[in-house]
């Protein structure tokens, strides 16, 4: 690590970013896994550190909140005993609250999808905005409680909760009855209507959405190789799992160019003057 060139670190910083696997980056790279991973946690510590640092008094108007599913070292039913003693393995839930306007990722918690991870993401999130703003969720019971005590009730909150209809039946024709369609594990549920219900304040009901926290979600799964569903892929630490979560989303708010808005989200919601490149975000952890 001390004699790795600065470009090869930018390189394998840029593979993560884009969603490759550690394996695939030491192929490319020729560089050791224990290299790329010690580069993921250096270049990780810093963007958290960066991240609570400039990523203050956001002037946000509406902000669209939601959890991920992922997990750590194994699914849930199949964590050993040992490492349930231990902890960090099984199911993780990444709680994020993103800027509906700049598409500014305001915050993220990683955590458990419990009480304690609710009230923990919203008062970080509540910390960052500089003042009142239109909040909209799922339908998860345990945001109310939470919101209300981050927020102490100066939030126009409403919650969303989207409705699904049966997965479509295709009909065998060679047994002459209705079957179940067997790609339907991939695919959506049709979807059926959405009920919206104001939990606090006064929301515009015409901004009651969470679209554009469900499209972070599929940037997620796009873009970390840790989110990939059917593969080998995940996490194998919980640690390494926050570090790449901290690296992708400066990298999202502060890099990378958004196509629809025509900078990058800091740009838009005046957190930054200009892009940031990859060479900048790997000094944050190796200055020259």
């Amino acid at each position: 690590m001390n004699h790795l060139p600065f470009t090869k670190r930018v390189q394998i910083v840029q593979l993560l970013v884009e969603g490759a696997s550690l394996r695939s980056i030491s192929r490319i790279t020729g560089c050791s896994m224990n290299t790329i991973s010690k580069t993921l946690i250096a270049v990780g510590t810093a963007c958290k550190e960066f991240h609570d640092t400039h990523v203050v008094h956001v002037d946000a108007k509406r902000v669209e909140c939601d959890e991920i599913w992922s997990f750590v070292y194994s699914k849930e039913k199949n964590v050993p005993e040992y490492m349930q003693q231990v902890g960090g393995a099984g199911s993780v839930w990444t709680w994020v609250g993103i800027d509906a306007q700049t598409k500014m990722v305001i915050d993220w918690h990683v955590g458990t999808r419990e009480v304690g991870s609710a009230y923990a993401f919203m008062q970080g999130l509540a910390a960052r905005l500089k003042s009142r703003v239109q909040l909209t969720t799922d339908g998860l019971k345990m945001y109310i409680e939470a919101v209300d005590f981050a927020f102490d009730g100066e939030i126009d909150y409403a919650q969303l909760v989207k409705q699904y209809g049966a997965y479509t039946q295709k009909k065998n024709q060679d047994m002459n009855t209705d079957a179940p369609n067997p790609e339907r594990r991939y695919s959506p549920q049709k979807y059926a209507g959405a009920i919206k219900t104001i939990i606090s304040g006064r929301p515009d009901a015409d901004f009651i959405s969470t679209s554009y926290i469900e499209r972070q979600n599929l940037t997620m799964r796009m873009s970390m190789r840790r989110f990939t569903r059917l593969t080998n892929a995940f996490s194998k630490k919980l640690e390494n799992h926050k570090h790449a979560i901290s690296l992708y989303f400066v990298y999202y708010n502060f890099v990378r160019f958004h196509q629809t808005l025509k900078v990058t989200p800091a740009i838009k919601a005046k957190l930054a003057r200009r892009i940031m490149s990859l060479d900048d975000l790997v000094r944050l952890a190796f200055p020259k």
